[in-house]
């Protein structure tokens, strides 16, 4: 009963404010929403006056009153031209969580739509405190699938997120560095990949900022030593190109383009170049009315400065995957400075800056989809397609890999055109098209030529799948796959297969396996068999096929160990650790090239004589062993490691008495086994390079030892080990 009186008197305060004279908050709002007609308003008014009575006696962190957050999100939303139910759901997106309005009330005040915006942000805010690794994985899962119900949930979400950012400054050092991370490595991507450059831009900035402050500090400074030599050239460059298309009668705006630090800090680590050849990099927009006269303009700009060869990239005619569409083009400028330009429509920069959000306003006018919103449906169809795994963290991963994508674009035999993620195969490129072409796949040709299934395709290829009725997908082909499609559905074939179908396909593959090594079953010794099945703890050989078959044992790296020497395949202490998932019973060591810790993302080299060897994935040894890449296997870290590994640190610090003392006293306070130092090389600028080898437990731990070690006072530099 009490309840009851009290949510009519809320109803009464909000419609008694509905009377009175807007709030200077509410004015303000208001008069950014004129694409908005009266009976919107009004249902963004009545909004408001529940969230403001609601949050009444709350504060933010930074001391200012609470609806001051619901109303800049509000705000924001407004910016993308968002709908009244979006925006009215911005203001409510708290009240759930926060307050004692409840869900009966929401949805008779405000309607099963904006209730259902509403609920599905809370739910996403809830999840969002909760633990971290699995717990967050899950929550990631969450977030995704209620995106695809409805994308403008995610919309206030990032909106939310943004206003987070910008008032990330109240919050204490650790939980600023934690929230940083988290938005450049999720929410930032996401607003990427639906093409919202705008907030992905402003995302990334403060995400650098607050989560690599040090980074960050350096970049900033370095590029304000630039800032007036820049100028002078961007306008010398700018008059230069206005005067020519002026010339020719052509409508148009050239913006000169601020070099973002997060931007910066990107390429750099990329491309791995140092500062002075990014921040040499002139970059300007040119905005015209129609299509063809982008190319007029490609045109005349290759007349005033010569093209740099193979830094050409038409998005108009092969749009970006998230719907982009804009002329790129690199040019040799003055004294042969570098000249990045993008040539774009007024309605293709629109779409740029807010993607899938760009034509909200439109959509009762205009039943046309537009480029982003068909290419954003396209990826959250895979999204729900994918969602199936049972194993959150998977999902996470798989979903990371179409949050990151380094594209290819390969045609198809029709001259259909498919993205893919850098390094995808055949078979990606198979799964891409169909998921029934997937699984038949027996074959592909690369322009015609036959080529091996793990082939990986490159941009501008034609790629034809040969397929087969009869043929089944292989397990072995996880161990190269790249995008979550293909994945998600070899999975998905195993665990539909039953006890007899597993024996089959494991039988098969382990003998595909002998026969790369040059070996046949039947030529096996039986002291060789019972070897292996009593180190893996198996009855018989059907136990190993089951367990090659369902994929939870590599065929390649069994029949290794079957035909292996003992002093190099196998474990002479069976009670050693599990450190690689799958690797019971395998001699395993760890690359010094790169010396991998848990957390690295790694892969496994199957040595004849060093047994299987780990590197991390980014390590540049790799590439040098190409011809080999039969013997490449993807790995994991088991769970729940406590055994400490080697890394490595490349430090560089002022040349001063007692410099090394200081950097080996920081590493012993964190409580690290210092195993090796050694001094690299002495500067001209009076610093010097260190190397210091020590244990650490994981990339944590490793990166908390690198953020001590650059607070010494005379550290310059710090750097992860990686020959």
């Amino acid at each position: 009963m009490v309840y009851i009186i009290h949510m009519e008197a809320l109803k009464k305060s909000a419609n008694e404010m509905l009377h009175k004279k807007p709030p200077k908050l509410l004015k303000q709002l208001i008069s950014e929403l004129d694409y908005l007609d009266e009976t919107d308003i009004e249902i963004i008014s009545k909004a408001y006056a529940y969230s403001s009575i609601a949050h009444e006696h709350q504060s933010r962190k930074t001391g200012e009153p609470y609806i001051i957050h619901p109303v800049a999100v509000a705000s924001i939303l407004g910016e993308l031209n968002l709908d009244a139910a979006a925006i009215s759901a911005g203001l409510l997106h708290d009240v759930l969580e926060d307050t004692e309005i409840d869900e009966h009330l929401l949805r008779e005040e405000f309607g099963e739509e904006v209730f259902t915006l509403v609920d599905g942000v809370s739910k996403l805010d809830r999840l969002e405190d909760e633990g971290i690794k699995e717990n967050q994985a899950e929550s990631f899962r969450k977030m995704m699938l209620a995106m695809v119900q409805d994308i403008r949930v995610i919309i206030i979400k990032l909106s939310d997120r943004l206003h987070n950012m910008r008032t990330i400054y109240a919050l204490e050092p650790h939980k600023q560095m934690k929230k940083a991370k988290e938005t450049l490595e999720i929410f930032a991507p996401i607003a990427n990949r639906l093409g919202i450059y705008n907030i992905r831009r402003e995302l990334e900035k403060e995400g650098f900022k607050y989560g690599y402050p040090y980074r960050h500090k350096i970049l900033s400074s370095s590029l304000k030593k630039n800032l007036g030599n820049q100028k002078r050239i961007l306008k010398k460059i700018s008059q230069r190109i206005s005067k020519r298309l002026s010339e020719e009668s052509i409508g148009f705006k050239v913006i000169s383009r601020e070099k973002e630090l997060f931007s910066v800090y990107e390429k750099m680590r990329r491309r791995r170049l140092p500062l002075e050849q990014i921040i040499d990099v002139y970059g300007f927009r040119i905005i015209v009315d129609e299509p063809k006269e982008c190319y007029q303009v490609l045109g005349l700009v290759h007349e005033l400065y010569k093209p740099i060869m193979g830094k050409f990239k038409d998005y108009i005619a092969i749009p970006r995957v998230n719907g982009y569409q804009s002329i790129h083009t690199s040019l040799l400028g003055p004294n042969g400075t570098p000249i990045e330009i993008q040539i774009r429509t007024v309605e293709m920069d629109r779409v740029a800056e807010n993607g899938i959000a760009a034509h909200w306003k439109y959509k009762a006018t205009n039943p046309l989809d537009t480029t982003a919103q068909n290419k954003a449906r396209e990826w959250l169809a895979n999204i729900q397609e994918i969602q199936g795994s049972s194993h959150a963290e998977e999902f996470l991963e798989s979903v990371k890999v179409d949050l990151y994508p380094d594209k290819v674009y390969v045609f198809s035999p029709k001259g259909d055109i498919l993205r893919l993620p850098s390094k995808s195969t055949c078979v990606d490129f198979a799964y891409a098209v169909h998921t029934d072409v997937g699984n038949s796949c027996i074959g592909a040709k690369i322009d015609r030529v036959q080529v091996p299934l793990r082939t990986e395709v490159e941009s501008g290829q034609t790629v034809e799948i040969i397929t087969s009725r009869y043929a089944n997908p292989d397990p072995s082909w996880l161990s190269f796959v790249t995008t979550a499609k293909a994945r998600h559905n070899l999975r998905s074939y195993l665990k539909d297969l039953n006890f007899e179908q597993t024996i089959v396909l494991g039988k098969r593959l382990f003998n595909n396996a002998l026969d790369t090594l040059g070996k046949k079953q039947r030529n096996i010794k039986n002291k060789q068999i019972n070897r292996l099945l009593e180190l893996l703890n198996f009855e018989n050989m059907n136990e190993l096929y089951q367990s090659i078959g369902v994929g939870d044992k590599n065929p390649l790296l069994m029949a290794q160990m079957m035909l292996g020497e003992d002093e190099i395949i196998t474990e002479t202490n069976s009670r050693a650790p599990i450190l690689i998932k799958g690797t019971e019973g395998v001699s395993i060591e760890f690359a010094k090239c790169c010396m991998p810790v848990p957390g690295d993302t790694i892969i496994g080299h199957l040595s004849k004589v060093r047994g299987f060897v780990i590197h991390r994935r980014k390590c540049k040894h790799i590439n040098s062993f190409q011809k080999d890449r039969g013997r490449w296997i993807g790995a994991e870290w088991s769970k729940n490691i406590s055994q400490t590994l080697p890394s490595e640190l490349l430090i560089n610090a002022k040349h001063k008495p007692g410099a090394l003392a200081a950097i080996a006293g920081k590493l012993a306070e964190r409580g690290c086994n210092i195993e090796q130092v050694n001094v690299i090389k002495e500067h001209e600028d009076d610093t010097i390079d260190f190397s210091f080898q020590f244990q650490v437990a994981d990339r944590i731990e490793l990166a908390d030892v690198i953020r001590d070690v650059r607070s010494v006072g005379i550290v310059e530099k710090v750097a992860r080990g990686l020959h």
